[in-house]
Order: C-alpha cells, then structure tokens, then sequence
C-alpha cells in the first residue's frame, strides 16, 4: 500500500493543486511567447479575424486563471502542512508503525513496517495474521493484541517468526498496541489503534549468548550444596540446577516446559527480582524471600542474585542449612526480611531525610513507580492526587521524625490507564533518643475497591431511604386520589355534557390521573409498583418503539439504532421497559437541544466472562443484555452525576421538568433485576448503559404477539351478587361502595378485618366476593384471607393497594387465588374487576 493508496494519504492528498516556482515560470513564459505570437498576426490586417479569437482565447483563460487564485484553487509556493511534516516523521522512524481504526482496517502503515512485515507481488502489506499464521504461539500473542486493541488498552508482546523447518533463521520481534486521540478523527473511524513493531533478534541473540555464557560455567555445579538458577530480564528461567530442582521438588517436565520467576516466588518477589536487571550490574545483592515448590508450599531461601547484561544469576541458600552453618544470630533478621518481602502490602523505611532506604516489592507495585526504592524522596513518591495530598505526607512525616504516636493515616490517588486508584498510608515512627537509620515506617494498602464500595453504599442507602419515603406517600395519595377520581366518575354519571359542570368534573378527573401519574412514577423510583413481566426480544422492543421517538426528538435530533446480533431473551414488563427508553430519549434530546445531535441507542449480549470485569461496579457474575444510550449533547459535570438519579432533581428550568425521569428509570430497571450506569464528559455527551439480565426460556414461555389489540366496544360492567368490601379509608369505601351498588350488585362494607369476619358471620357466610384493602388495623387483607377461606376455601377474592402485590404475596400460602387491582381505580376498572372475577 503505497503512502498515497492509503485512507489517511488520500484524505491528505484531497486537497487543492498547488504549482511549485518552476511551474509558475513555465506559466509567465507560455504567456509572453502567446503575447508575440499575438502581436505579430495583428500586424497583418488579413490576419484580424484570427488575432480577435484568440484575444477572446486568451481573455478566457485570464478570467479562468483569476477565478482559480480567488478560490484558491490554484496557489503558489504553498509550504507544506503539518500533516505532511507529521506524514515524513512517520515514515523516516526505524520502528514499524500502523494505524487501524475501530473495525481493524488498516488506515496506514509506514516504510520500516512494510520492511519488517514484508510486501508482496501486489505491492500491498501482508497482514499480521498472514505472517503469523503459521505460528501456533504467534497466533495467539496477536489474538491478545487484537482483544487489547478492541478493548482500548495498552499491550505487547514479544513474537518469533520462522525456525524449525524454516529456510530462513528465526527473527524475533516486540509488536505493541496503544489506543491513540486524534481531534476530529472519531466520526470518520472511530478509535484509531497505533501498532508498533520493531525487530528484537539482535537484542534476544546478545541475551541468549549471555545466558548460554552463564550456563556454560553452571552446568557442572549440579552437585553444589547450593541451589542456582538464571532467569533473563523477561523473568523466564533458563537454568535450574538438580539441588534447587530437588529442594523445591521440580519435576523433569516441568523444567523441560520452561519455568518463570513467577513460577517459583510470587508475583511481587519476581517483580523485585526482574528490576535488579535495572540496577547497579555486578553487585551482589541479599535478598531473603520464600519460594514455592511444585506441590504449592513455602519454602524459606536466602537469595544472593547478581544482576549482568540483563540476566540474573541467583544462588539459593537452604534456610535451614544457613542456620546450622553457626548463623543462627540472624534468625530474627530473617524472618522480619520474609515478613517484609512476602507482605501483600506495601512496607517502605524512611531515614531522618525523608528518603526511602529500602522497600518491598508491593510498595512499588501499589504505588505503579518502578523508581520507589532505595534514595527515592518519600514526599514527592507519595504526594499525588488530592491538592492537600503534598500537605498531608508532610505533616505525617514531620511527626514521625519528631517521635510522634499515633500518626492519623492519609490517603494518595495513583493514575494509570486512565484509571484513579487509591491507596492508603499509614506512618509509624522509629525515632528513638539517640538511635540513628530509619526513622519511619511506612505501609500501604490498596482502598480503590473500598472506597468505591463506600460511595456505593452510602448512595445505595441514601436512595433507599429516599425511597421509602417516596413510597409511602405514594400509598397514602393513592387512597386520595382513589376518592378524587372514584367520586368523579360518579358525578360524570349524573351530568350531561352539556351541563355546565361537566367540563369542570373532566378537569377535576384529568388532574387526578396527572396526579396518578406522577405517584405511578414514584412507587416505580421506589421499587413498588405492579410489574407484568413478559419474554421480550429487545431488538423487536426498539423497532416497534423507534417510531414514536423519532417523533419525540425532533428533526435537529437523529436517532440510530445499533442491535446486536442473536440477542439474548429478557423477562420484563414492556411498558416500563418503554417508559426506560422514552424517559432516556427525551432527557438526552433536551440535552442536545437548540443545536440538535445525534442519539444513538446500541444492543448487544455481554457474557459471563465480561460481567467479571464489572463486579467492581457491582454488577453480579452472570449474562447480560446491554442498552447503551448514547447522546450528543452538552454532558454532565460529576456533581450532577452524583445526584442524576434522586428524585425531584433535575437542571432544567422551573416549570420544565419534575425531576422524575430518571428516578422512574432506576427504579424500573432494579425492580427488573437489572443495573444501570451513566458515564458523561462535560460537552462531549452521556452515555447510559442498562444490563438486564438473560432469561432462558422454558417450555411455557414465548415471545408475545406485539401486534397492537383490536379496539372492542366498551365491555358491559353490570352485575349481580354480594360483595363484600373492606377498607379502611372512609371516603374510598363510599365511593367504591357507590360503584358497585350502581352496578347492580348488593355491597356490604367493613372498616377492617374484624368488622369483616363480623359481617361474614351476621349473613351466615352468603357472600360472593370480597374486595379488601391489604394494610388496613387490627387484621390486615393477608390475614383476613386465611381465616376466610378457613370458612369457605372457594371463597373468591380481590386485594385493592397502593403497593404492588410482590409486597404482600411472602406472607400468603404459595397456592392462594386471588385477584389484585391496583390503586388509584376508577368506577370502571372496579366493576370490570369485580364481575371477572365473578363470571370465572
């Protein structure tokens, strides 16, 4: 692919055409031999015709030429553009440079890449998986690449190319992918991915010299007391004499296979080991660190490692051998270093300069800086994140130089890969009078998954209790506008619409079902309103729906729908699961509004696998179906984010918005079993992802018919036979019986389950149906269910609430029938209830 084949060279090379200073010299002389010519034919009379047409030529070509300068069509002398300096930077580096965008299509690649990869007879690059095809450990270091690059991360990995059967010797290469930002360039090819490639044979050839160097004066020390080994900087162990092998119970196959460092200390001892490849070469260095036999147990060493070339020589000594060599003194010296290196948590000496005089291999690793060993400055290796970060290190360390107890901990934030982590410090004084070394201890520990896990619970709580109390007052309007509305469709019975009251009932009714609304938006922000949850193909969910959204964002808005392919089944209730996707809709439309936008809703299966990588969020192991809603708009600062799901909380103006939407949201997704997370950076957009967890179908579950029902005519609600009904509240009891006795039916009334059983035993137990309040005094609905059907088990019966039923169904036997209607009903919905329940 030559540079100017390439997506990115054409997109460069589409530009306006530019003439050199030759060119425009070619042009001046072209003009002034037409000029002569000109001027000589027009000195022949006989020759005027043609000296006119070509003035009129000439003319043309003038106006032409001045029309391409003024539209800068055509320009002189033009410097070259970044672009192309960036473009000559590019190719002249020795390392193999390409860049992919989102899908994999390679965009460009540089000369030292075509040169190490190859080109073949058609002039284009060889792709990756062409050229490590046949390489079975190739092939597998670039599928983690490319999971890497689809992921966004960093990654290397070091690769061999032919051997073996090969005619050519092998070549070794180092081949790494980093996820790279360039303005403007998203909307064209999304993320762009840069893979470095250089060729490391040279570099590999020098560390296996060394090493055979190594090996070949260790072969015959097989039989020395002592137990050898050398690993490269790579922490893969080339040698392993039979007395280690024996100590640690090696077997032939396992040293065959090859070892690593990891393989026989943990992860933080060889990442202690593989950076005194890094430090002083040739000096011997003490370190006593517990290794690991085959069968998984410790086993105490004292290491003596020597660091040359890159390559580790290490010389393992018995402890127990040590301790009967008469060096029995240092005993607590060695088990206070195997404490100090086996640690899981960071331990790091300071001296009276605050300098840190040695450190374990965690303290390194927690604080991501391989420099925080020994003379690092303890203030500038741990004053980072928070402002008052600086502040606090030196506060503690001051105390502990002056001798101070009881040092208050702090904590440091650590950046990387774009990530925050957090790590707490602990600071200990060693200051005694007159003693002189180490003048403090310090410890830290990892507190990123703790402290996430504190705003989550604090927040979890806080939502929780404004939950509660959402939803109790919930319960206690319902009963309110229950009467509201009840009453409403009583007085519309006996007014004509041409009654000048009329009009004032319907508003009274269409304020009362406003109201309903709004209490139906705050059982679901509660967790406490009826679900009817269905199977659900969620591809088919946002077909049928995008229709009505387009027609709430708008024309400045447009909608895209992304669905993945064989999505997963879900169980929910499709109404709210609609009200989910309309409520994000018309908040991320209001964010993009006046300018417009675009909204882009995606679907697609998450795996188990992956949902292990989100238990950090709380998100429980299992399968998943995602909902991202991503939107354009002007984005959300963190404050807001904290905040964006609370009820009554919102930032549009008064009058605008009741702070409802997506506290509706949350609740309807976690009573769905499911979880959703915002993301936003102010003035680049929002994006809410929803997982909702896979349903796998059974025998009896299938995908309803989601076609619209036929309309019908208005059901006859009439009716005849006793009901009884029991509810506390009195003007809900009024209507509701008013109802019924307009019906037809014969009511009998209770305020509470003792008046009920009362009532049932003065009419010798001749009643039809019982319609009954769930939380009423003295005897609630559930209990005066059980001791009814004690009486008469076919007994049929309606429960009436302001909750949901799941919140009174635990405390009845699992085979009770019943029917449940929820508050606020109207005169119809009632009666419909009532003479179902009946006709059965």
């Amino acid at each position: 692919m030559s540079e100017t084949e390439s997506p990115l060279g054409a997109a460069r090379d589409a530009k306006a055409v530019m003439l050199g200073g030759g060119a425009f010299q070619a042009m001046l002389a072209l003009v002034g031999a037409g000029g002569v010519a000109v001027l000589a034919l027009m000195s022949s009379k006989a020759a005027e015709p043609l000296g006119l047409t070509l003035l009129a030529v000439l003319a043309s070509i003038g106006v032409f030429f001045l029309f391409g300068l003024a539209a800068q069509h055509i320009r002189f002398f033009q410097p070259s553009s970044a672009a192309d300096v960036l473009q000559a930077m590019v190719e002249a580096s020795d390392m193999g440079l390409q860049i992919t965008d989102e899908s994999g299509r390679v965009l460009h690649v540089n000369r030292a890449f075509r040169e190490l990869v190859g080109i073949n007879d058609l002039g284009e690059p060889n792709t990756l998986e062409a050229v490590f095809a046949g390489e079975a450990q190739g092939a597998e270091a670039l599928f983690r690449l490319t999971r890497a690059s689809e992921r966004g991360e960093q990654h290397s990995e070091n690769l061999v190319l032919g051997g073996g059967n090969a005619p050519t010797a092998p070549r070794c290469f180092r081949l790494a992918v980093k996820p790279v930002e360039v303005p403007g360039a998203a909307t064209e090819w999304g993320r762009l991915t840069l893979w470095q490639l250089a060729d490391v044979t040279e570099e590999r050839v020098r560390e296996a010299e060394a090493l055979a160097a190594v090996e070949a004066r260790l072969w015959h020390y097989d039989e020395l007391p002592i137990g050898l080994l050398v690993a490269g900087e790579d922490g893969r162990i080339s040698y392993v004499n039979d007395r280690l092998a024996e100590w640690l119970d090696l077997a032939s196959d396992a040293r065959a296979r090859g070892l690593k460092l990891t393989d026989l200390v943990s992860d933080d001892g060889a990442a202690l080991l593989a950076s005194l490849t890094r430090g002083p070469q040739g000096e011997a260095r003490r370190i006593d660190l517990d290794l690991i036999s085959d069968d998984g147990r410790r086993w105490p060493a004292t290491l003596l490692v020597v660091a040359r070339a890159g390559v580790l020589t290490i010389a393992v000594l018995e402890r127990a051998e040590e301790e009967r060599a008469g060096r029995a003194g240092r005993s607590a010296e060695v088990r206070f270093s195997r404490f100090f290196q086996s640690a899981p948590f960071g331990i790091a000496m300071v001296d009276s300069n605050g300098r840190i005089v040695s450190a374990n291999a965690a303290f390194a690793r927690l604080l991501l800086d391989g420099a925080a060993q020994r003379g690092a400055d303890a203030i500038e290796l741990l004053a980072r994140g928070p402002a008052d970060a600086r502040k606090n290190v030196e506060q503690a360390l001051a105390a502990a130089l002056e001798g101070k107890a009881n040092i208050p901990p702090f904590d440091i934030e650590v950046e990387a890969k774009d990530r925050v982590f957090t790590r707490q410090v602990y600071m200990t004084s060693l200051v005694r009078p007159g003693a002189a070394g180490e003048a403090a201890i310090l410890y830290v520990i990892d507190v990123t998954d703790q402290k996430a896990l504190e705003l989550k619970v604090a927040q979890g709580q806080k939502m929780e209790a404004v939950g509660t109390l959402a939803g109790g007052i919930a319960h206690d309007f319902n009963n309110v506008l229950t009467a509201i509305i009840g009453f409403s469709d009583l007085l519309l019975q006996t007014h004509k619409p041409a009654d000048p009251a009329f009009k004032n009932i319907v508003s009274i009714k269409s304020s009362a079902n406003r109201a309903a609304g709004l209490v139906s938006q705050l059982l679901a922000f509660s967790r406490r309103q009826t679900l009817q949850p269905k199977v659900l193909q969620l591809g088919d969910v946002l077909t049928d729906l995008s229709v009505l959204l387009n027609r709430l964002l708008g024309e400045k808005i447009e909608l895209k729908i992304v669905s993945g392919r064989d999505l997963w089944l879900v169980k929910a209730d499709r109404t709210q699961l609609e009200q989910v996707m309309i409520n994000l809709a018309v908040n991320a439309r209001d964010a993009m509004l006046p300018k417009g936008g675009k909204l882009t809703i995606r679907t697609r299966n998450v795996a188990e696998r992956e949902s292990q990588k989100l238990e950090g969020e709380g998100i429980a192991r299992g399968e998943y179906v995602l909902i991202e809603v991503e939107d354009t708009g002007a984005g959300m600062t963190p404050e807001v984010m904290a905040k964006v799901f609370e009820p009554f909380f919102t930032t549009k103006a008064v009058g605008k918005g009741t702070g409802l939407g997506l506290a509706t949201v949350y609740g309807i997704v976690k009573q769905t079993g499911g979880y959703i997370f915002p993301s936003s950076v102010p003035g680049e957009g929002t994006t809410f992802r929803v997982y909702l967890p896979r349903h796998l179908a059974e025998g009896d579950d299938e995908i309803p018919d989601v076609r619209p029902p036929k309309a019908e005519p208005a059901p006859d609600l009439t009716g005849s036979g006793r009901v009884l009904l029991v509810e506390d509240e009195e003007a809900v009891r009024r209507f509701a019986v008013q109802a019924l006795r307009s019906k037809g039916y014969d009511v009998l009334e209770a305020s509470d389950g003792i008046e009920a059983l009362e009532v049932m035993k003065a009419n010798a137990n001749r009643v039809d149906i019982v319609v009954s309040d769930v939380i009423m005094p003295e005897m609630d609905g559930p209990t005066l269910l059980k001791e009814l059907r004690k009486i008469n088990p076919q007994l049929k019966f309606i429960f009436v609430s302001g909750y949901p039923d799941d919140a009174f169904k635990n405390n009845l036997d699992p085979d009770s029938e019943y029917a449940f209607l929820p508050k606020p009903y109207s005169l119809a919905q009632i009666a419909a209830a009532v003479k179902e329940q009946l006709g059965r």
